[in-house]
C-alpha cells in the first residue's frame, strides 16, 4: 500500500504535465448510472467507488465499465488526436499484454476500459487499429470533451487513467510508464 502511495504521487505530479485542454463545465452533463457496489461512497477519490459508465461500443451497443465487474479495470481516457495518450498507448499495450491473462490476488483478471475523447468514429477506429490496441472494450459518445463519461470522471486533460479492484473502488489514478506496471505488479498473485 505504501507502493501505491508512492505511485500516486508520482502520478499527481506527472499528471500535472499532462497535455491539457480548457474545458466548460456547463457543457457537462454527470453520469447517474448505478454504480458497482450499492454501499460504498461513489466518488473520484481513491478508496470511492468509481461511477459507472454505459457507452456506446465501436459497434454501436452499449457497454457498461460495470459488466467488468470482478476484473482489476484501467479506465483510460483517450483521444486518436491527443499525441501523449498515442505516446502512451505502447505502454498500456504493453500493461495488457503482461496482467491479462495473470492470476490476481483477489479479481479474475485485469481489463482495459478505453474510452475515446474523439468525435470522428473513422479516426477513433484507425487509431485502435494503427496502436494494436487489441483488448474488446472501446466506448465512446463521439462528443469529444463534452463526454458524458469525460465530465463524470472530471477529466480536464488526457492521458487520463483510474484503476479499479474487482468491486469498482479506485485504487489509483493517472498510472503512466512503469508507474503503471508497479501498481499493478502488487496486485497480481502469479502470472501464467
Amino acid at each position: 500500500m505504501k507502493m501505491l502511495k508512492t505511485l500516486l504521487v508520482i502520478a499527481a505530479v506527472t499528471g500535472a504535465l499532462a497535455f491539457a485542454i480548457p474545458t466548460n463545465e456547463s457543457d457537462f452533463v454527470m453520469n447517474s448510472s448505478d454504480s458497482f457496489q450499492k454501499s460504498g461512497k461513489v466518488g473520484l477519490e481513491i478508496g470511492d467507488t468509481a461511477p459507472d459508465i454505459v457507452a456506446t461500443g465501436i459497434d454501436g451497443k452499449e457497454i457498461k465499465l460495470s459488466s467488468l465487474k470482478g476484473k482489476i479495470v484501467l479506465i483510460d481516457f483517450w483521444a486518436s488526436w491527443c499525441m501523449p495518450c498515442r505516446r502512451e498507448n505502447p505502454n498500456v499495450v504493453s500493461a495488457y499484454t503482461k496482467y491479462n491473462k495473470a492470476k490476481f490476488k483477489d479479481a479474475k483478471g485485469f481489463e482495459i476500459y478505453s474510452v475515446s475523447l474523439d468525435k470522428s468514429k473513422d479516426k477513433w477506429e484507425e487509431a485502435i487499429v494503427q496502436d494494436q490496441l487489441t483488448w474488446k472494450y472501446h466506448v465512446s459518445d463521439l462528443l469529444g470533451w463534452a463526454s458524458a463519461p469525460a465530465a463524470a470522471y472530471n477529466v480536464r486533460s488526457i492521458p487520463h487513467s483510474v484503476l479499479i479492484d474487482k468491486d469498482g473502488t479506485i485504487l489509483a489514478k493517472d498510472l503512466r510508464g512503469k508507474n503503471l506496471h508497479l501498481a499493478l505488479d502488487e496486485l497480481v498473485a502469479s502470472f501464467k
